[in-house]
């Protein structure tokens, strides 16, 4: 059975949010192949598996479950960031990240209710969410004055710009992964 740590859980929280704040910007870029209708069909594949998710609820509300989908949904994110770095920009690719952000969408809900019952007192949910927002809202700062920063560089091509971000966001996606296994660590004996 795992134990969750707050402090590094916390952190967790921090560099989760970071990095959405980092990346929200360059899904514009990334989806411009992708029609309208494309987004229709996600959002009907996302209704339909959070219903289905919501079915296993009385299953996976325990914390060996919360680490596992924590940890899956971090994977999904390296592995879209780091195909998106091989094989850089085309409708396939748009189509794969897509997919792997509807994925990790799915298990939005449950990761919140699960969150709040691990962490339990409401001092440390607070906590958590202020977290989050501090994380996002640095992520954004950051974010900005990055591509300020190329465009001083005279790199205005915005394909270029969000590929040189996702250089950096594999890095910190891998720090991430690494502060899951921080946050969650199993029990002896």
């Amino acid at each position: 059975m795992r134990t969750l740590h707050v402090r590094p859980y916390l952190y967790y929280k921090f560099l989760n949010s970071l990095f959405l704040g980092l990346s929200v910007g360059s899904i514009f870029v990334l989806y411009t192949p992708l029609k309208p209708s494309i987004f229709s069909l996600g959002g009907i594949f996302l209704a339909i598996s959070m219903l289905f998710l919501a079915k296993f609820y009385n299953k996976i509300m325990n914390i060996e479950a919360f680490f596992y989908i924590t940890l899956l949904v971090e994977v999904v994110v390296l592995l879209f960031v780091s195909f998106f770095l091989i094989f850089n920009y085309s409708y396939v690719a748009a189509l794969l990240i897509y997919l792997g952000y509807q994925v990790t969408f799915i298990f939005g809900s449950y990761l919140v209710r699960m969150e709040t019952i691990a962490l339990k007192k409401t001092a440390i949910i607070s906590f958590a969410d202020i977290m989050k927002q501090k994380g996002y809202l640095v992520g954004l700062v950051l974010s900005y004055l990055f591509y300020k920063f190329l465009e001083y560089l005279d790199i205005a091509d915005k394909q270029i710009q969000v590929y040189d971000l996702h250089i950096g966001l594999l890095a910190l996606e891998i720090v991430i992964i690494f502060m899951i296994f921080r946050s969650f660590t199993k029990k002896v004996g």
